[in-house]
């Protein structure tokens, strides 16, 4: 009973996220991209080629092109996800058929700078919401376990064609301009689902891991999680093979600090880093309590 009033709560807070996410959306696309004829990638790219090719309205063919995509998230997540998705996407074509947004600028740099970030402002908000307005990503995480290819990869290679015949049917300008509209949407949306702060994880292998341990803990303040590991290499076949391994996550700010701290204290460290894609709880925000 408590689980599904957390689960009730949780939801009910996610539709001023998804809510937000379709306004933004459709002001990317009726304020920027649609009156200066840009396509961006995915689903939404293909109603907005087809639309430019034969002046179908954009809230209806949205509505018919998502219409595989969510059978996709029925059957490959949930009922709910993909409930929440078809009246995302319905609400989405509402608003861009009976709303008026305002024409923003003919300048084809600014559309396809901030009408990417609109759109994929909206896009990433409907997300956090738990749901989608662009079907794309569940084509691959659909096609993924068939293929070699990842599903990034696999959202690469429709875009690269949605963009091929963007360059046929309207003009290579034109799929050009499109092509940074993509890339600003798609990082925005890794803004918004990831967050600002990029998080970056740190694997230390030291020999003096204990000192640099305690340099972390009560000069940088930041948490540590220690491995038990072995050495592959070594220069005596005798000696201790036994080593520490420290794991940090911190923020990408904090990263050249953490870096030049570990060095001071053992300029032979063997330091390894690489992007988080998202971190809950810890000790990466809060200071440790020293005593």
């Amino acid at each position: 009973m408590k689980r599904s009033r957390l689960n009730l709560r949780k939801e009910i807070t996610n539709i001023p996220l998804i809510i937000a996410g379709i306004f933004c959306a459709a002001f990317g696309l009726k304020g920027f991209l649609i009156p200066n004829e840009f396509i961006d990638g995915g689903v939404t790219g293909i109603s907005l080629l087809i639309s430019s090719i034969t002046g179908w309205p954009i809230s209806i063919l949205i509505i018919i092109i998502n219409l595989p995509f969510i059978w996709l998230g029925y059957k490959r997540i949930n009922k709910l996800y993909a409930i929440k998705t078809l009246i995302a996407i319905l609400i989405l074509s509402i608003v861009l058929y009976f709303i008026k947004f305002p024409h923003v600028t003919n300048d084809k740099l600014l559309t396809a700078v901030f009408g990417g970030f609109f759109l994929g402002t909206g896009i990433g908000l409907a997300m956090r919401g738990g749901c989608v307005i662009d079907g794309t990503e569940l084509l691959a995480v659909y096609i993924n376990p068939k293929s070699f290819l990842s599903v990034g990869q696999i959202i690469l290679l429709i875009n690269i064609v949605i963009f091929g015949i963007a360059a046929f049917f309207l003009s290579i300008q034109s799929a050009l301009y499109s092509i940074l509209t993509y890339l600003s949407a798609s990082q925005t949306i890794n803004y918004i689902i990831q967050g600002f702060d990029e998080y970056t994880a740190v694997t230390i292998i030291s020999p003096k891991s204990e000192l640099i341990k305690n340099v972390i803990i009560r000069q940088l303040r930041r948490g540590v999680t220690v491995y038990k590991g072995e050495r592959g290499f070594g220069k005596n076949a005798i000696e201790d093979k036994n080593i520490d391994i420290l794991y940090v996550v911190i923020t990408r700010l904090d990263v050249s600090r953490l870096v030049s701290t570990v060095q001071q204290v053992d300029p032979s460290a063997f330091i390894i880093t690489h992007s988080v894609s998202e971190v809950k709880g810890g000790l990466i925000k809060r200071h440790v309590l020293s005593h």
